[in-house]
């Protein structure tokens, strides 16, 4: 796909950094030990997912992957599975996998259905912002299932300043769906993508967003059909995985793919038969299809066919019992012009506005420190409206460092209130300390660093009873320390993935589908301790009200509760 100009998606899960380089070892053969299951490769190709994903499960999401995007999607929903979550069985979690998402070998993996800092389109609104603060340069686009009801959903979307918006219909294969979901549920992409389509334009939001669409997308007929109802871009799965060599043999989940494309085991992988050029010449035939199919009805290209639904006209030479009674005559509405494709795919990254981390990189001393990996201490004043702080700080230092590489220390102590998603991001080298309280998502994906939060000297309120930190702290993290001097609120180290806590009492759900870390709470929980959570070590004091999700679960005489399959370690508190 790198090499036609197009974008592949790494899906969830993350991607091997091995991937963001250039190939450079390619022999006459076309083997690369860099990737020794391949052949037909090239000296330059890129092996990497330029669309990576951000799904529920946040397994993998890292700064570091994050800021090595062209584009980052949040996927709301899946077409051949709406409503569920992503699905591992625990015999594909192999060591190698269970790196790359931050949790165990042989631990199924299923991602919660719902994104568990998405509760509004406002939500939603921060997230997009938090993603576009961490990678200035990629666009954010967000994943929805075609369904009645679509277009107003879309219409939030696009106000929260998402650059794309994929719709994705039913028809959409997956390894991991239950056949259930695969058969039964989802709508067609069509109906999705002309409702979004048309309540864009009505709202005069179409030139705001690029629609993109997938499920069920096979030839160049499809892509026109597709464009006549208002896409710009277009996603092909299935039948791509078909050109390179699947077979449809349907055991995808089960680690066992006959001809090596969805499996983990190296002698299967060894049989893999395909070469990138397959792909590039599957993709070439489509191409010439579209420019044939343009050219008989008179265009010169697909900006002059997006969003012309007039050109569709039902076919009545069909007769399908299903759809006796469907109107599709809305298909064909034409709602009239909608701008030109081919400037919303280059309209440039939604941008956040002035930051505090701007005022942070403006300082020439910050900046030549993160450039020679050296320390620096900094104090600042932060408001609630400094949303995502040190996000993109967060971001200069992983592009050149990685996710905990950072040789030396940034060390930056904040006055004030802390906005949504306050250290969101979080990576090795940062120590931040803040002087006051902070909104939701505080540590949100955070990699590395240490972030200590407590009242001012001078609060008039017990630290230990009130609370500091919102709802849904460290979600998805993967390393760091957080310690607050306070209460926290609901979700406190949900799907935690070894990131180090010390807090004086959360609510509810506290250490929900943790897979790793440590988390101490200093007094009282709300319900529903632990449910879903795979490893990692939560001490709980006892006599502190709450009640524990006992499933695979064990309590000490201390009152610690631990999964049999605890990380080993504990958290170290500050000076």
């Amino acid at each position: 796909m790198n090499r036609i100009g197009g974008k592949s998606n790494s899906g969830e899960g993350g991607e091997d950094p091995v991937r963001w380089e250039p190939v450079t070892d390619a022999d006459e053969e076309g083997k690369s030990k860099q990737f020794p299951y391949l052949t037909g490769m090239q000296n330059g190709d890129l092996c990497t997912s330029r669309i990576k994903q951000v799904a529920s499960g946040r397994f993998g999401v890292t700064p570091h992957f994050l800021v090595n995007a062209d584009q980052i999607e949040i996927k709301v929903a899946q077409g051949a599975k709406p409503g569920e979550g992503g699905q591992l069985p625990g015999q594909k979690v192999s060591p190698y996998i269970a790196g790359l998402r931050r949790s165990k070998p042989g631990v199924p993996l299923i991602s919660p259905p719902p994104h568990h800092d998405i509760y509004s389109i406002e939500d939603l609104a921060q997230l997009i912002y938090d993603l576009h603060q961490i990678n200035r340069n990629a666009k954010v686009s967000v994943k929805l299932v075609a369904e009645a009801g679509i277009g107003t959903v879309a219409s939030g979307v696009a106000k929260a300043k998402a650059d794309v918006i994929q719709i994705s219909g039913h028809d959409g294969g997956t390894g991991a769906s239950p056949v259930s979901s695969i058969k039964h549920a989802g709508g067609p992409m069509e109906m999705g993508l002309v409702e979004t389509h048309n309540t864009l334009l009505q709202n005069e939001l179409r030139d705001n967003v690029v629609l993109r669409v997938d499920g069920g997308i096979r030839t160049g007929l499809d892509v026109l059909k597709t464009a006549a109802m208002g896409a710009d871009e277009y996603g092909f799965g299935t039948v791509a995985m078909i050109a390179t060599g699947c077979i449809m043999a349907r055991v995808c989940h089960t680690n066992n793919c006959p001809v090596g494309v969805a499996t983990q085991r190296e002698e299967l992988r060894a049989r893999f038969p395909g070469t990138p050029g397959d792909v590039v010449n599957y993709f070439h035939f489509v191409a010439e299809e579209i420019r044939a199919g343009l050219a008989s009805l008179g265009l010169r290209s697909l900006d002059e066919l997006v969003g012309r639904l007039d050109y569709l006209k039902p076919r009545t030479d069909l007769k399908l019992a299903k759809t006796t009674h469907l109107d599709v005559s809305f298909l064909a509405s034409y709602m009239g012009p909608s701008g030109l494709s081919s400037e919303r795919i280059a309209a440039p990254v939604h941008d956040n506005g002035p930051q505090l981390d701007d005022e942070i990189l403006a300082d020439a001393e910050v900046e030549a420190a993160i450039a020679s990996g050296g320390s620096i201490s900094r104090e600042y004043t932060c408001v609630n409206t400094d949303r995502s702080a040190l996000a993109h700080v967060s971001g200069r230092i992983a592009k050149d460092y990685g996710d905990d590489g950072y040789p030396g220390t940034i060390s930056l102590t904040l006055r004030g209130s802390g906005g949504q998603s306050f250290g969101v991001f979080l990576t090795g080298g940062m120590d931040v300390k803040l002087i006051g309280e902070a909104n939701d998502y505080i540590c949100k994906g955070m990699s590395g660093g240490c972030c200590t939060i407590v009242p001012p000297p001078n609060a008039g309120f017990e630290a230990a009873t009130s609370t500091l930190v919102g709802n849904t702290c460290l979600y998805g993290a993967t390393g760091g320390k957080l310690f607050v001097n306070g209460r926290g609120g609901e979700r406190f180290a949900v799907r935690n993935s070894f990131a180090e806590a010390v807090i004086e009492g959360t609510g509810d759900h506290c250490c929900e589908y943790m897979t790793g870390g440590v988390v101490v709470v200093l007094g009282s929980v709300g319900r529903n301790v632990g449910a879903g959570m795979t490893g990692g070590l939560g001490w709980l004091l006892p006599g502190r009200g709450g009640r524990l999700h006992r499933e695979g679960e064990r309590r000490d005489r201390q009152g610690a509760a631990y999964p049999d399959r605890g990380w080993q370690g504990a958290a170290a508190c500050p000076d």
